[in-house]
């Protein structure tokens, strides 16, 4: 029996919802709530699919399935260059990890979703946004919290929330009702995939102590044990901090994502067992796939240090973290974020210049790197004989530095 009760002001309330723009991915609880949202609200249901530039979905199938399930219109919206260009660009800046290895794919993709979904309430005369986020996830709080700073008058539907079915009550639902889903109680994986990553949750990957059988689940990267046996050196140029050159051929960003996510992904690049907070306050594991995004904060973060000083560096590594943590709570329209990207894009003025990159069997190593703002003098730092570096000073240098170090542990043994 449900006893959701909904407590926040901007939640839809039975009766008062007339029209609403889900936001529709073709998987299991959207599918499923097309059809529940009609038969619990008695309302018209528009489906609204962004195309995020998912590599493993066809968007005209799934449009024509949200039209088949009683939705009275399907948009399919793409938005590959505004995310690559709006949102992804500035993950970049910020060399994008949340707690480890997790590149916020899903996070920094949510609040376009949220953007669109306001605007095209607004076009179509909708009073309500819904989706399919859980009560226990972050996606609900990226999303809801988006849309109503874009729009306080939006009310927003979350059936998960609400509705009294597990996975397997709600893959019974379809079954009843003929809605066609790929996921079934021997493959439980839900997916959530741009151009950025994908991640999967559910089954084993719910149960830290037990091996996820990547042979399931994975659906962009090869096996890094299948991958080829000799590795690929991979060049990226940059430009202000964002590549802008694969290979030495010139690529507008969302299509060198896409591309460079085809090479990481057949070295099996980016798969990372993820242990993380989330920002309601469950410890979680999340199973990524993120070739592309790892192979390119892997490049940028290393020419991004080769260029910008000691201070700089150190300043940026607690800027980088707090701009994860804004990112993946769901708070991109916080004022701290966009002060937060105007320090990035200062310092990315001079993260210009060419990365060498090794792919091998999952692993990605920065082999090289030129740039005409390096810091670095080879006749400073050489072990062959020159007389650039006044060694003499060295000395000097080491006494003043350690000073206090020394007079608080000859404090200690008075």
């Amino acid at each position: 029996m449900n006893d959701y009760k909904k407590v926040a002001s901007f939640e839809a309330e039975k009766g008062k919802v007339k029209k609403v723009v889900l936001l529709y991915s073709g998987g299991l609880d959207t599918s499923v709530m097309l059809k529940w949202i009609q038969d619990e609200y008695k309302a018209e249901v528009i489906a609204l699919t962004v195309d995020l530039g998912q590599q493993a979905e066809d968007l005209n199938a799934i449009r024509e399935k949200a039209l088949k399930l009683g939705a009275k219109k399907a948009h399919v919206i793409d938005a590959k260059d505004e995310f690559a260009d709006s949102y992804i660009a500035k993950g970049i800046k910020a060399n994008s990890s949340y707690q480890g290895a997790y590149h916020l794919a899903t996070a920094i993709g949510r609040p376009l979703l949220a953007k669109i979904a306001v605007e095209i309430a607004e076009k179509e005369g909708a009073d309500t946004i819904a989706h399919g986020c859980t009560g226990k996830g972050n996606d609900q709080v990226r999303i809801d919290a988006t849309a109503i700073t874009l729009n306080p008058k939006i009310k927003i539907l979350a059936p998960v929330r609400e509705w009294a079915m597990g996975r397997d009550e709600e893959i019974e639902y379809a079954k009843k009702n003929n809605i066609p889903v790929p996921v079934t109680k021997e493959k439980p994986y839900s997916y959530d995939e741009n151009m950025w990553g994908s991640s999967a949750e559910s089954g084993e990957i719910e149960e830290p102590d037990v091996i996820p059988p990547l042979n399931k689940i994975l659906k962009i990267c090869n096996l890094p044990e299948n991958a080829p046996d000799s590795p690929e050196y991979v060049k990226l140029g940059f430009e202000k901090g964002i590549p802008v050159l694969l290979n030495g051929k010139k690529m507008k960003l969302s299509l060198l994502i896409d591309a460079l996510a085809r090479i990481g992904a057949n070295h099996g690049i980016g798969i990372s067992y993820h242990i993380e907070d989330r920002v309601v306050g469950l410890k979680n594991r999340d199973l990524y796939e993120m070739p592309s995004a790892t192979i390119i904060i892997a490049a940028h973060k290393n020419l991004e240090k080769y260029v910008c000083t000691r201070q700089e560096n150190e300043f940026k590594t607690l800027v980088d973290e707090k701009w994860a943590y804004l990112c993946y709570g769901g708070l991109w329209l916080e004022p701290l974020m966009n002060e937060l990207n105007a320090f990035c894009d200062k310092v990315n003025e001079k993260v210009n210049g060419t990365v060498t990159v090794k792919l091998f069997k999952g692993k990605v190593d920065v082999v090289a790197i030129e740039s005409d703002f390096a810091l670095y003098d080879k006749k400073l730092v050489t072990f062959m004989k020159d007389r650039t570096f006044n060694q003499n000073a060295s000395a000097g240098f080491i006494e003043l530095w350690s000073l206090q170090m020394k007079l608080a542990n000859q404090v200690k043994k008075k």
